[in-house]
């Protein structure tokens, strides 16, 4: 049985109350779940979608840019961070998988999956080794956060298995989801199937201190059901295993 995102909630939810924290690079608190794996069957896990700045970031990624001046509108102050002086990035996701520049991809995977549906082959790959001597040129901080992003099809359904070093629950999982969810239907559209899972394996899947609140939000809505779901068992218990229906109901 696979989680889903509703059991990885839980787990942060469990951190968050027994107090299991790890402090990252710059001294801030963090929840962590090494070794993350689920389905991702929900777009966000904790807050909601920017679907403006997705969109913006979609765009950017379909131009290849690998400059973050380039994204339409305000540049997040992440991407303002990790790029160096001038704006150069190594993640851009569409450059990546899509350009000629970075191997074809997209299109190997294409073509790998007509000439052989059943392939294990059809591996998208984000990181390089390289990436060693490259994540911080001239005052750069982007070592790719993707490691690969492998596509099977069985039972005439496109699966996914996203492979990821490392996943900021609040912001990182949304966009990140928002492209892979954006990869896959454009794959099916090419090899007409239909969408399976998306599996999301993470080696660092993390919530940053100053988005605790989404979690104690969500510790605050479970408690609040779980009080309405007593209350209601108090006044009602069992009475609707008393209710009986004539014999005569067309409906039996």
């Amino acid at each position: 049985m696979y989680n889903s995102v509703k059991d990885i909630r839980s787990l942060f939810k469990a951190k968050r109350i027994n107090d299991v924290y790890v402090t990252d690079k710059t001294g801030v608190k963090t929840i962590e779940i090494i070794n993350a794996n689920f389905i991702a069957d929900e777009s966000t896990i904790f807050g909601k979608l920017n679907l403006d700045y997705i969109k913006r970031e979609l765009d950017w990624y379909l131009s290849e840019s690998l400059n973050v001046n380039d994204i339409d509108g305000d540049v997040p102050q992440i991407w303002q961070m990790i790029s160096d002086k001038g704006g150069k990035i190594n993640s851009n996701y569409g450059y990546l998988t899509l350009s000629s520049e970075n191997h074809n991809q997209y299109e190997n995977c294409v073509m790998e999956l007509r000439k052989n549906p059943d392939s294990r082959r059809a591996v998208m790959v984000y990181t390089r080794p390289t990436i060693w001597n490259e994540y911080n040129e001239n005052g750069m901080s982007d070592f790719i956060c993707t490691n690969a992003v492998q596509y099977l099809i069985r039972n005439n359904k496109l699966e996914v298995v996203v492979q990821m070093r490392s996943n900021d629950v609040v912001f990182g999982y949304r966009n990140d989801y928002a492209w892979q969810k954006y990869m896959a239907d454009m794959l099916c559209n090419e090899l007409k199937l239909e969408l399976g899972n998306i599996y999301w394996n993470v080696g660092s899947l993390h919530v940053y201190e100053r988005h605790f609140k989404f979690i104690d939000e969500f510790i605050a809505s479970e408690n609040k059901r779980q009080e309405t779901i007593s209350i209601a068992d108090e006044c009602f218990g069992n009475t609707m295993e008393a209710i009986t229906f004539p014999t005569n109901s067309k409906h039996t």
